[in-house]
């Protein structure tokens, strides 16, 4: 299961920091997770300071 990242999102960019293989990247607003490269690893959610991220259902 990706995890997707919410309008709770302030682009401070740790989440793309700490993801291992680099699916995070800037988007037009708020930062966007690479379904197909997401590890599931949960590094992003662990490191978002706002809780912008979540499991995607």
């Amino acid at each position: 299961m990706a995890y997707k990242i919410t309008s709770a999102c302030v682009s401070c960019g740790a989440c793309a920091d700490a993801c291992p293989v680099g699916a995070i990247s800037a988007g037009d607003d708020q930062y966007v997770i690479d379904a197909g490269a997401c590890l599931d690893c949960g590094s992003c959610c662990d490191t978002c300071p706002n809780g912008a991220i979540v499991p995607e259902e």
